[in-house]
């Protein structure tokens, strides 16, 4: 690796018939910032008619996770900056990459090989090829911070199994390899230890000649999911028409799960769960990726403009680390009526696409 290389947070690099992306910001586990989302655009766009590249793919340097998720310490820094033009570049920028991933006309292959989160779901999550392995750790925790699954996140929530998309997009739980491929957030398990071997596959192995075949030859069955012996309850519960009538559900059934899973409900952000539970449920009914991106933008930028719970959590959690945010309102009883349809009602400037 040359000294330019390893100064950038981007590695990019062509090997055969593979384009390759590398997130290099090891120390971070390659948290997306501005600067790596155009990386990663201008790339694409440039094989795009490269016919030296057949086959992308997406990884993230180090051993911890291919991708934590954006910066939200800098986009906290930008908000309270008064800085929300700024905000709303990275998350046009970055929907849009989103977008031209799922939408990109030679397979991009994504390795989701440990913590896989956030803007890192936005980059694996719409790969033709997704590839989980025994270490990986998929989530979308953003209620965990006062905010809304975004980044096409509520588009594979929406099409989980049951209720499972309202559990995860809710309670912001993780999920194993196993647990992705069930779910829909992946669709092949990859010994960890196999994936360099893999990658000269794609690479240099012309027969089989597609990709998918190639996965195949390292394609493992891992331990069965846990998560349809859970699905009776989560589904009776997280059928519910709102956030308050799953919290009753879950205590009503009475058992240790249930009972944990209202437990944690209860100490998030009561304006952020409601505005999940809608994103989620609009998003099952939307027609493709794109439009979930655009109901995930308003709402997100209704946060940014509109309300504090965002900047709060993202303080808690990560800059003072008290742990103890001050949500508005702080109970789901004191919250407005229509708190989830003035999210999903933004009219952001400037729009989406």
């Amino acid at each position: 690796m040359t000294e330019s290389q390893a100064a950038s947070r981007v590695l990019v690099r062509t090997e055969g018939a593979l384009g390759r992306l590398t997130l290099n910001r090891p120390e971070a586990i390659n948290a997306l910032d501005a600067e790596m989302i155009g990386i990663l655009t201008e790339t694409l766009n440039a094989w795009r008619d490269d016919t030296d590249v057949q086959i992308v793919l997406i990884d993230g340097a180090g051993d911890r996770g291919m991708c934590a998720g954006g910066d939200v310490r800098a986009l906290h820094g930008q908000i309270v900056a008064g800085q929300a033009e700024r905000t709303a570049e990275f998350f046009r920028a970055e929907y849009a990459l989103n977008a031209m991933i799922a939408e990109y006309p030679k397979p991009v292959v994504a390795y989701a090989d440990g913590i896989t989160m956030g803007g890192g779901i936005g980059l694996a999550g719409h790969a033709a090829i997704r590839i989980v392995t025994e270490r990986s750790k998929l989530a979308m925790p953003e209620t965990r911070i006062g905010f809304t699954p975004d980044v096409g996140g509520t588009w594979l929530l929406g099409r989980a199994p049951g209720r499972f998309g309202e559990y995860f997009g809710l309670t912001g739980s993780t999920m194993n390899g196993a647990d992705a491929v069930y779910l829909g957030f992946a669709d092949h398990f990859v010994p960890s230890d196999r994936l360099e071997a893999l990658s000269e596959a794609l690479a240099f192995r012309a027969d089989p000649t597609g990709p998918s075949e190639i996965v195949l030859l390292f394609d493992e069955t891992p331990e069965p999911t846990q998560l349809p012996a859970s699905r009776e309850w989560i589904d009776e519960a997280f059928s519910a028409p709102t956030v308050t009538g799953i919290v009753e559900r879950l205590r009503a059934q009475g058992a240790a799960d249930a009972v944990a899973a209202a437990d944690l409900l209860e100490g998030l952000a009561p304006t952020g769960l409601t505005v999940t539970l809608d994103a989620v449920r609009e998003a099952r009914e939307m027609p493709d990726l794109r439009a979930a991106l655009e109901g995930e933008y308003r709402r997100v930028l209704w946060f940014v403009n509109q309300h504090p719970d965002l900047v709060e959590g993202i303080r808690a959690q990560l800059v003072d680390k008290d742990r103890n945010p001050k949500w508005d309102p702080p109970t789901l009883a004191e919250l407005p009526p229509d708190a989830g349809a003035a999210a999903r009602n933004y009219v952001p400037e400037p729009a989406l696409f």
